[in-house]
């Protein structure tokens, strides 16, 4: 049988004369464009299976490529834009905006069997991973590639580097090795809260009780109100107010829930789906519930592949119990893109596009995930709502300090003896949670400043250690309290370092759709790579920044920067 290649070649017009006496002009010999390889066209739809061929699911197929074959192969690529019947540019953009994603382009060699990926990111370079990347790079062998990654989400077990999908905790180059040796790349699940533990002290009956109409949505709209419950992704929206907008949407509706917690430092939100996925799920579903969204897309992060385990087996249960139709929990993979965090960008990323922030207004609750009324949630706030419903309002909102309402899940990471996640009351000081819940500084080190909210919450010194770490309160001190992220500074550090280790991450991490972050942020680290910074040039980029960028992520990107230069002149 001929190939369609030979097909195509048998039917191709060749120079000469038409009929008419005019002569033909010249004709291809070859088809047009870049051709489907059929072999790769073969080993595409056998992965793809009978799964529908819709454009958002584009993310998954590429994803599941890669963990077939190790790379996307151009040969692939096209293949699979074929096979979606998508333009082969489309798939290319796609699959090269994200960071997990290995490219091999025409006549490229394949990556090397194994990757490691060392965190560079603040935590971690706090405790050495420098030095890390530096002797793995020195002695690992030639199938052993090594790379430098962004925050994995595990500071507070610094320095964390990772073999596939298998993380290596308070990593040292010989156990990293040994992990790649043994080609240990799956990754390791810890113990958790189970659907039947969970059910056995009352799981799920606060999502019973509110699709029996024993609870309606404005009551519980009204409950979170009155406990104080806010957004505790970054802004602090308050959540029952969110849900209104939502639900004053004509239908159909959609929810989404941002678990692509990706600012350096924070990792609460892991904390709680490798611990109790359940109350995470309940919550979820609850929240659900209120606005009568038709589907929840679950946005997990690709740094987090046991959570993405224990989820995918906990959502199978719940569907094996019938709390939920098959499908209505979509579970979606991202790809290594810290812009993803943010809602728009999160939302374009779950319709398969690149993760490029939308202009707004209209928001997402208008004009969310295909166009539809969306709410967005992230983890530790729909992880609160079953216990609210069931404590009642006036439990939750207790837990704060005086003048304040709620708990609060600090990830605290850095110089402190016990990092980790630490739960208190909202309100809480820095001096309290080293002191209090972190066991003091570690050994050998003495407080000189710290990060109350992640990359871009700014770096304040010591002697602002009585400032309560909740919203509304460090914005005059040009800082954040952001997704509750805290990174500790000692003596042996220097906050103008930690400034340009922030500054290299939001010069990778911009989408680069627009100008002032994706230039600025790349001319800020070079600007502070000098042994004298240029203050006026770096305030006058700082302000250009802020003002013309289309997102939170160049909008606040020039916060530590700003931050030397009011609290720590000493270092300039």
């Amino acid at each position: 049988m001929s190939s369609p290649q030979t097909d195509l070649r048998s039917k191709v017009t060749r120079p000469g004369k038409n009929t008419d006496g005019r002569r033909r002009g010249k004709s291809r010999a070859f088809p047009k464009g870049r051709q489907v390889d059929m072999d790769a066209l073969d080993d595409v739809q056998a992965l793809l299976g009978d799964r529908p061929r819709r454009s958002d699911l584009l993310i998954e197929f590429l994803h599941l490529i890669q963990d077939k074959y190790g790379c996307l192969d151009a040969r692939h690529l096209r293949a699979l834009a074929h096979d979606m019947k998508l333009a082969q540019a489309e798939v290319y953009e796609v699959a090269t905006f994200y960071h997990h994603f290995d490219v091999v382009k025409e006549g490229e060699a394949a990556p090397a069997e194994v990757t490691v990926r060392v965190c560079d990111s603040l935590s971690c370079a706090l405790m050495g991973a420098d030095a890390l990347l530096a002797q793995l790079g020195e002695n690992a062998p030639k199938d052993v590639r090594v790379v430098h990654a962004p925050c994995m989400g595990r500071c507070d077990l610094a320095p964390v580097a990772v073999v596939g999908q298998r993380h290596i905790d308070h990593a040292d180059a010989d156990k990293v090795l040994a992990a790649a040796g043994n080609r240990d790349t799956t990754p390791l699940v810890p113990e958790y809260e189970t659907f039947a533990q969970y059910v056995s002290r009352g799981g799920y009956d606060m999502l019973k009780s509110c699709r029996s109409g024993d609870k309606t949505p404005e009551g519980v709209i009204e409950t979170f109100g009155e406990a104080g419950l806010r957004g505790l992704g970054g802004a602090g929206f308050p959540s029952g107010t969110k849900w209104g907008f939502v639900r004053s949407e004509a239908g159909p509706r959609y929810m989404c829930i941002n678990a692509d917690e990706g600012e350096p430092g924070t990792f609460k939100d892991r904390h709680y789906l490798e611990t109790k996925p359940h109350q995470f799920l309940e919550g979820m579903l609850i929240g659900a519930w209120g606005v009568d969204a038709q589907t929840v897309f679950v946005y997990l992060r690709d740094e987090y592949p046991a959570a993405r385990e224990i989820l995918i087996a906990e959502i199978a249960a719940l569907e094996a119990e019938g709390l939920i139709e098959p499908g209505y929990v979509d579970l979606r993979r991202g790809a290594g893109a810290y812009i993803c965090g943010e809602e728009s960008a999160m939302i374009e990323s779950i319709e398969g596009k690149r993760g490029l922030p939308r202009h707004r207004p209209p928001y997402v609750a208008q004009v969310g995930v295909f166009g539809r009324p969306t709410l967005v949630h992230n983890v530790e706030t729909v992880f609160w709502m079953p216990e609210i419903l069931s404590r009642g309002a006036q439990w939750f909102a207790d837990q704060g300090k005086p003048g304040r309402k709620g708990l609060r899940s600090y990830s605290v990471s850095g110089r402190v003896k016990n990092p980790g996640v630490k739960l208190t009351p909202a309100g809480v000081t820095v001096r309290e949670l080293i002191d209090d819940y972190c066991g003091g500084m570690a050994e050998g080190h003495s407080f000189r400043g710290y990060l109350p909210g992640g990359a871009s919450g700014g770096i304040l010194p010591a002697s602002m250690d009585d400032l309560p770490l909740d919203f509304g309160e460090l914005e005059k001190y040009g800082c954040l309290i952001g997704s509750h992220a805290v990174v500790i500074l000692s003596d042996k550090d220097t906050a103008r370092d930690a400034a340009l280790n922030l500054l290299k991450f939001f010069e990778d991490e911009s989408c680069g759709q627009c100008t002032p972050c994706r230039v600025g942020c790349e001319k800020a680290v070079k600007l502070m790579q000098q042994d004298t910074w240029d203050e006026p040039l770096l305030n006058e980029l700082s302000a250009a920044m802020a003002d013309a960028s289309i997102c939170g992520l160049g909008q606040a990107a020039s916060n530590p920067l700003q931050s030397v230069f009011k609290y720590f002149r000493d270092e300039l």
